[in-house]
């Protein structure tokens, strides 16, 4: 007892003191996925997303990409703006056939054309109606020949001799008249253009004006312009949508 009297007594020691875990982040809302990227996504993924979105997260792959593609098409449809009423779209539509009615429609020129000329060129088109599909030699048998017409060279070609019965081929008499060949099918007499410079003596009345392909479209469109002041009719106009 006295030993133990005699020893210093030793200082208890003081409690560590817990430290305070510092304060949770705010969680962000994830990113929007888009609808591939749901398809694409794993089962983990798609818990995620649907614990995110507060949808059930239970269920098969199928089922939870089913939910989220569900939940992100009816947010696009509230988020799209209403439709206009009834009554908007009724006055637009009536001021549409209003527009259309009032649209003058222009007739294209036609050729000053005689009676003579008129038959002329119904006896072409008539003719044209009856002539035959003229097709080469063996186009049945080769198929890189093709229906494109090829005069018959053989030596020993019965097509070429006319020998016992063989198809029609090209001559004089599928021709159409004289007097009208080259014309376009309107009656007009086509002329080449390639400037501006080129429609200078061009005669509206039986002639027409064709622009060369070769030609950009702010030439065009001036010669188109200059042709319409004058009255001159273009046979390929440039289409505009």
């Amino acid at each position: 007892m006295a030993e133990d009297e005699g020893k210093e007594t030793k200082p208890a020691k003081r409690a560590k003191r817990a430290l305070e875990a510092p304060p949770e982040a705010p969680k962000e809302a994830p990113a929007k996925p888009t609808p591939a990227e749901v398809r694409a996504a794993r089962k983990a993924q798609l818990i995620a997303w649907c614990t995110a979105y507060g949808l059930d997260p239970e269920g098969k792959v199928d089922e939870l990409r089913e939910r989220l593609l569900e939940r992100f098409k009816e947010a696009e449809a509230e988020a799209k703006p209403s439709p206009a009423p009834k009554e908007a779209k009724k006055e637009a539509k009536e001021a549409k056939e209003e527009a259309e009615e009032t649209e003058v429609h222009v007739a294209r020129q036609k050729p000053k054309l005689d009676d003579r000329m008129r038959a002329l060129l119904r006896l072409r088109r008539e003719t044209t109606a009856r002539r035959p599909a003229f097709r080469r030699q063996e186009w049945f048998r080769y198929k890189k020949f093709g229906d494109e017409w090829r005069k018959p060279q053989g030596g020993q070609s019965k097509l070429r001799r006319h020998i016992s019965y063989r198809w029609n081929i090209p001559s004089i008499g599928y021709r159409g008249p004289r007097g009208v060949r080259g014309l376009h099918p309107s009656g007009f007499e086509e002329v080449l253009v390639h400037n501006l410079g080129e429609i200078e003596g061009i005669d509206p009345a039986r002639q027409a004006v064709r622009i060369a392909h070769g030609v950009g479209t702010r030439k065009r469109d001036l010669i188109e312009k200059a042709c319409d002041e004058r009255e001159i009719r273009v046979l390929n106009r440039m289409v505009t949508r």
